[in-house]
């Protein structure tokens, strides 16, 4: 006989979401914090209502993946090219100083070595899972307030797919020590094929999707999914063949498409698959993945020193990136506040590490505790720093108007976003 629990979850998932999402907007939170603690509480770690099955973990993937398109849908990329060398020095300082504090703080605390692997090699790696960014949270967040295009928005949005790839690179030489089948030149050259390739795709794509469009004057569902179909093979690619995060390939997509006359268009359309199913999904699942085992009074004393530390380093890290490229102080604050979510990448990091015999399984419960305090806090303190209405200004002391303001087009879709997102 068939099993049809996954419709009751999914229904549970999208109705405590969103009674979840609208309490926490009553209280001036972006909802997205409502969604990540309605799949805490229902999860394994509270009430155990739900758990993470292979249908909700491929629903939540393909979530995300979408919400990444219509990032780079609505990604001004003039305002990205601008910011492209600030977005790497941001993304670099903001791996590195991570990477270094969370040695220090593996050093003072793991002492004893019951793994193959060595100590320096175990540190060396809690380090690497603080790298992590889980840059969907603040993307959510910052389109809820409209700000995702913004000089900031657009410097995280960059920060974090190098972040992404730092990450990779650091992941891969560890791993490399650890398990010699690991080839860590191959796994450069691949991420280098990869941008070459994307680039390629994606000029190529724009130029041809651009022209059939032009043919009508009407918007066309065909569009629609031609543009999906793009942004999964994208997504396929990168993981696939290049070994990249599905979701860097999913944004690169999107930007191809962003600068068509057709952008408004698939972004209203994708916005509607993705608050009505997929987003909410790929949110409560973060915290249907939360399992807490019990730890003893030093471990916790670690994870409580972790977290201090995991919030402290990206905002240091990633605000003196963007000091050192001449943004303002506000906006270093709000580069390094967008950064400090870890989310499930660094779930996944760690039970990487595990797997291979990088980290011992008991601070596997500290790291738990880091992810799921830096996914709620983030929202709520870039909801704090973004409270001004102001738009920046240029040097010449003129208003800058973000890519949703400019016509009138995209201020019915800014408006939409805002007044009907709850």
């Amino acid at each position: 006989m068939m099993e049809y629990d996954y419709l009751l979850s999914l229904a549970l998932i999208l109705l405590s979401t969103k009674l979840f999402g609208l309490v926490t907007k009553k209280v001036k939170l972006p909802q997205v914090v409502g969604a990540l603690l309605a799949g805490l509480i229902l999860g394994p770690a509270c009430l155990g209502i739900l758990k993470e099955t292979e249908f909700i973990k491929q629903v939540s993937e393909i979530g995300v993946i979408v919400l990444m398109f219509c990032a780079g849908l609505e990604t001004d990329i003039k305002e990205l090219k601008k910011t492209g060398k600030s977005s790497f020095l941001i993304a670099l300082l903001g791996v590195i100083v991570p990477l270094a504090a969370g040695w220090g703080v593996a050093a003072i605390f793991n002492k004893e070595n019951d793994l193959p692997t060595s100590l320096m090699l175990q540190n060396i790696f809690i380090g690497i899972v603080l790298t992590a960014t889980s840059v969907s949270i603040t993307v959510e967040t910052l389109k809820e307030m409209g700000r995702l295009s913004s000089k900031s928005g657009n410097a995280i949005l960059g920060a974090a797919l190098i972040d992404d790839i730092l990450g990779i690179i650091a992941l891969t030489v560890v791993t490399s020590c650890a398990d010699k089948s690991v080839n860590i030149g191959i796994v450069m050259l691949k991420i280098v094929l990869f941008f070459v390739f994307a680039i390629a795709v994606a000029v190529g794509f724009n130029f041809l999707f651009n022209k059939w469009t032009g043919r009508s004057k009407k918007d066309l569902r065909r569009y629609v999914i031609i543009g999906f179909v793009f942004c999964l093979l994208m997504s396929y690619c990168a993981e696939k063949f290049f070994g990249v995060a599905d979701i860097t390939g999913a944004f690169v997509a999107g930007l191809a498409l962003s600068n068509g006359p057709r952008a408004t268009y698939l972004t209203n359309r994708f916005e509607t698959l993705s608050y009505m199913l997929l987003s909410p999904v790929f949110f409560a699942s973060i915290g249907l993945k939360v399992v807490i085992p019990k730890m003893s009074a030093s471990i916790i004393l670690f994870a409580v020193i972790l977290l201090v530390v995991a919030v402290l380093t990206k905002i240091i890290g990633c605000g003196l990136g963007a000091k050192i490229c001449g943004f303002k102080n506000k906006d270093c604050l709000r580069i390094g506040i967008g950064m400090i979510s870890r989310g499930e990448v660094a779930l996944i990091v760690a039970s990487k590490g595990e797997a291979v015999g990088l980290m011992n399984e008991k601070y596997f419960g500290p790291i738990v505790i880091m992810v799921v305090v830096t996914t709620i806090i983030t929202p709520i303190l870039l909801k704090f720093v973004y409270k001004s209405k102001d738009t920046d200004k240029d040097s010449k002391g003129e208003l800058q108007v973000d890519k949703f303001t400019k016509g009138t087009a995209f201020e019915e879709h800014e408006q939409r976003l805002i007044n009907e997102n709850q």
